[in-house]
C-alpha cells in the first residue's frame, strides 16, 4: 500500500512539473537556464583568444611558472639558479627535464599550472628558466 502511495505522489509531482514547464515560453526557459556568470582561471587563455602566436618562455614563466619556480616551493628549481638546475640537467638532460614538465614530477602536476601550453611553450619556459646557468 505504501508503494502505491509513493508512486501516486511521484506521478502527481511529475505531472505538476510538466504542466509548469509547458506554461513557460521559450524565452522564459532560455532566461531561466542562462549562465549566472563566468569564470576566469589565472594563466588560462581566454576562450575568445583564437589561434594566437606561441608565447615566449618568459611569458609562460611569468603567467604560470613563477608561483613555484620563483621561490622554490616544494623544491622547485628557481629561475636562473644553476645550483637548482644543474644537477637535474646533468642527470636527465634538457629533454628529460622537459619530459618531466610535460608529465609532472613530485609535487608538480603535468604541465605545471599551464594546461593550455603547447609542448614547445613548456620547453621555451624551461629554456628561459635555465638561461645563463
Amino acid at each position: 500500500m505504501k508503494v502505491k502511495a509513493v508512486l501516486g505522489v511521484a506521478l502527481f509531482a511529475l505531472g505538476m512539473s510538466t504542466t509548469f514547464a509547458q506554461e513557460m515560453s521559450n524565452e522564459e526557459i532560455v532566461e531561466r537556464i542562462k549562465p549566472y556568470g563566468s569564470l576566469h582561471v589565472a594563466g588560462a587563455a581566454a576562450a575568445d583568444a583564437g589561434a594566437s602566436a606561441a608565447r615566449s618562455g618568459e611569458d609562460v614563466y611569468n603567467s604560470a611558472c613563477v608561483a613555484c619556480h620563483g621561490s622554490g616551493v616544494l623544491g622547485a628549481p628557481r629561475l636562473h639558479n644553476g645550483a637548482d638546475w644543474q644537477p637535474r640537467l646533468d642527470e636527465k638532460g634538457l629533454d628529460g627535464v622537459w619530459q618531466n614538465a610535460l608529465s609532472g614530477i613530485n609535487a608538480m602536476p603535468p604541465r605545471g599550472t599551464c594546461s593550455n601550453c603547447s609542448d614547445d611553450e613548456i620547453k621555451a619556459a624551461i629554456e628561459y628558466m635555465i638561461e645563463g646557468i
